[in-house]
């Protein structure tokens, strides 16, 4: 992929919230659209294309990452990796498969978020806290023996660093532990959680759901698009007939209106026509 578009990929730390609203503005592609493009890189090495494909893509990333919260890593840093693994998973796409990108492109995309989280559990399970990484960098060079802190001890560490002793006492329970294996068992410990017990059940299709749910959302901005473009009274019978939750009769509309329940059915009629042509599914 060439430097702009690695750029433009990015996930700035301070602006999170920035970088998913642009990612989301990003039209999604048609299953047409996808493979005219996915032709043009696999048979041509089109960059261009590679650039749409990776572009139309990064909220799926996005919604991917959210799945691992639960590591207390930071959500751009996910971002971020699973990026690469879009990358990767768009290089090596073959269009005359017959899949869609997103559902070739997840296994890539979990790929380098799991192998991120793996690299840094162990760090994030001894200092998640702003305090706790103040006590992982100075506590041993603060104590002044080997063995545990005693009770006046731990005053002392707590003032000198300013933290509470509950935090000084959390992160010496922490330091004195080993390595949490992958497959811990639970039953060994119930209240140490492995890093597999986190990971995301592989029975379950992100990739399908995705789609599904941006369909839906792609849906209902056109409908509502549509229905902003009808007339005030037109929109009051579709949503009165089709929308709401009590639909009203043709003869109910008619009597608010003082028109005939014919005339109803012609407005209601005509608006459908409209909004069957302004919204594509």
């Amino acid at each position: 992929m060439n430097k702009d578009t690695q750029t433009m990929m990015l996930v700035p730390q301070g602006s999170l919230e920035g970088y998913i609203r642009a990612a989301n503005e990003y039209p999604m592609l048609t299953a047409e659209e996808e493979k005219e493009l996915a032709e043009r890189l696999y048979y041509k090495e089109d960059l261009e294309a590679a650039k749409k494909l990776i572009l139309s893509h990064l909220r799926f990333v996005i919604h991917v990452a959210r799945g691992y919260s639960g590591y207390g890593l930071p959500q751009a840093d996910l971002i971020q990796e699973g990026n690469v693994g879009l990358m990767k998973a768009v290089k090596r796409f073959n269009p005359e498969v017959g899949v869609r990108l997103v559902s070739f492109a997840v296994h890539w995309i979990k790929a380098e978020i799991h192998e991120y989280v793996l690299r840094n559990w162990r760090i994030v399970k001894v200092a998640t806290t702003k305090a706790q990484r103040k006590l992982f960098f100075n506590l041993r060079k603060t104590k002044q023996r080997l063995g545990w802190f005693n009770d006046n001890e731990v005053s002392l560490v707590a003032d000198e660093l300013g933290v509470s002793r509950e935090d000084v006492m959390e992160m010496e329970n922490r330091m004195a532990g080993a390595d949490l294996g992958f497959d811990l068992p639970v039953e060994d410990n119930e209240d140490t959680f492995a890093p597999s017990l986190y990971l995301e059940d592989k029975n379950s299709n992100f990739a399908a759901e995705l789609e599904n749910e941006n369909f839906e959302a792609q849906a209902a901005d056109q409908l509502s698009n549509a229905l902003q473009g009808l007339d005030e009274r037109s929109q009051d019978i579709i949503k009165a007939r089709w929308l709401d939750e009590n639909k009203a009769t043709l003869h109910e509309l008619a009597a608010k209106y003082n028109i005939s329940a014919e005339r109803v059915r012609q407005l209601e009629s005509n608006a459908l026509k409209k909004l069957r042509s302004a919204v594509s599914f």
